[in-house]
C-alpha cells in the first residue's frame, strides 16, 4: 500500500528537472504557498484539460499568493513540447524514476476502467509557507478539479 501523505505532514523535498532541463526545487519556493499536482502523462486527454484548468486560473492563484508546479514522469522535451502546444505558464517537472511520485503517494496501485493497474495517481496538494501539507487530495477527477480546489481554498 502506497503510504498518503496527510494535513500537517511536511511535505517531501526535491529538485526535479523542468520542461527547459532547469532544476527546481520544492525550498526555493518556502515562504510561498504551493499547489503541487501530479499527472499520469502530458498530452492525453484528461492531463491536458487539468494543465489547461490550471493555466487559465493561474492569475487568480498567483494574485493570492500561490504558486503552481505540475509533476509527470515525462521527460523534459515531452513537457516542452506540452508546455508549447498548450501554452502552459507554470512548471512542468520531470520525475521518470517516479521516485517523487512515490514520495508523495501519487504513484501506486489505482483502478482504471475495472482493472487494479500501477501508474500515476492524480493527486493535488496544497504545501504552506513552512513547508507543511495543508491540503493533500488523491484520486481527484481531472474535469472540475481546480475550480472546487479554488472553492476549497477561498480563491
Amino acid at each position: 500500500m502506497t503510504t498518503r501523505l496527510a494535513p500537517g505532514d511536511a511535505a517531501p523535498d526535491f529538485t526535479l528537472p523542468d520542461a527547459d532541463d532547469k532544476p527546481v526545487s520544492l525550498t526555493d519556493l518556502r515562504g510561498r504557498k504551493v499547489i503541487v499536482y501530479f499527472y499520469p502523462a502530458a498530452s492525453t486527454p484528461g492531463c491536458t484539460k487539468e494543465a489547461c484548468d490550471f493555466r487559465d486560473n493561474l492569475a487568480e492563484l498567483n494574485g493570492a499568493g500561490v504558486e503552481v508546479l505540475g509533476i509527470s514522469p515525462d521527460k523534459p522535451a515531452k513537457l516542452a513540447k506540452f508546455r508549447d502546444k498548450e501554452g502552459l505558464t507554470f512548471p512542468l517537472l520531470s520525475d521518470p524514476d517516479r521516485k517523487v511520485l512515490q514520495e508523495w503517494g501519487a504513484f501506486g496501485e489505482k483502478t482504471m476502467y475495472g482493472k487494479t493497474v500501477t501508474g500515476v495517481i492524480r493527486s493535488t496538494f496544497l504545501v504552506d509557507e513552512e513547508g507543511r501539507i495543508e491540503v493533500a487530495q488523491y484520486n481527484v477527477r481531472a474535469t472540475g478539479h481546480v475550480a472546487k480546489l479554488r472553492r476549497d481554498l477561498k480563491i
